[in-house]
C-alpha cells in the first residue's frame, strides 16, 4: 500500500513537471506576445533613400511570390524593430545580425540556414549586385575579420540587426554599405 502511494506521487510530480516544462516556449519565436507602440528608430542618412522605422510597403506590380516574401519581411520586421543588437544573442532581449537571419529564414521564409554569417556566405546562389531581389541575403565585410548579413526588404532596401541601432531597415546605397558591401546570396 505505501508503495502505491509513492508511485502515484510520482507520477503527479512526473505530470506536474511536465506540464510546467511544455508550457514554457509555446510561443513560437518572432510573434510577439504582446502589443506594442511603435517606437522610433533613428534614422540613418542616405544617398536617396532613409532608413527608419517605417514598414516597407508590398510592391503590387511585383510577382506574387516576391509579394508574400515582402509580407513575411513586413511582419519579422514588427516583430522585432528596435531589438538590441547582442554578439551571440537569439531573442528579444538581443540578437546578432546572422541569429536574425536565422528567424527571419526559419520562422518567416520557411527556409533553415546556417548559424553564422561566414557560413551562411557559403549557403545558396550567388547572385549580381544588379539582379538582387526581395529575400536575398546581403553581406558586408565591415572589419578586418569581420562581417555584417542582412536580407533584402525590396531592390534598395535590407533588414538586419545593426551593432549600433538593433533591427532595422537600411538603405543599400547608404555610403557605408556601398563601401563595404561584399556579396549577395539567394536561397529562396
Amino acid at each position: 500500500m505505501k508503495s502505491d502511494g509513492i508511485i502515484i506521487q510520482k507520477a503527479l510530480l512526473i505530470i506536474l513537471a511536465t506540464g510546467i516544462f511544455s508550457a514554457c516556449g509555446t510561443v513560437k519565436r518572432g510573434t510577439v506576445p504582446w502589443e506594442e507602440e511603435p517606437t522610433n528608430v533613428t534614422s540613418e542618412p542616405s544617398g536617396t533613400m532613409e532608413s527608419s522605422s517605417r514598414v516597407p510597403e508590398v510592391d503590387k506590380t511585383a510577382a506574387p511570390e516576391i509579394q508574400e516574401r515582402q509580407e513575411f519581411l513586413q511582419l519579422a520586421f514588427n516583430d522585432w524593430k528596435g531589438v538590441p543588437y547582442l554578439l551571440g544573442g537569439t531573442g528579444y532581449t538581443g540578437i546578432d545580425c546572422s541569429a536574425f537571419m536565422q528567424v527571419v529564414f526559419e520562422d518567416y521564409l520557411s527556409k533553415l540556414i546556417p548559424r553564422t554569417t561566414l557560413e551562411q556566405l557559403q549557403f545558396g546562389d550567388p547572385v549580381r549586385k544588379e539582379q538582387i531581389e526581395t529575400g536575398d541575403m546581403v553581406f558586408f565585410k565591415t572589419g578586418r575579420r569581420t562581417y555584417h548579413v542582412g536580407v533584402m526588404v525590396n531592390r534598395n532596401e535590407f533588414l538586419h540587426a545593426s551593432t549600433s541601432e538593433g533591427v532595422k531597415i537600411s538603405a543599400l546605397d547608404h555610403p557605408f554599405w556601398e563601401e563595404t558591401y561584399l556579396a549577395a546570396r539567394r536561397v529562396i
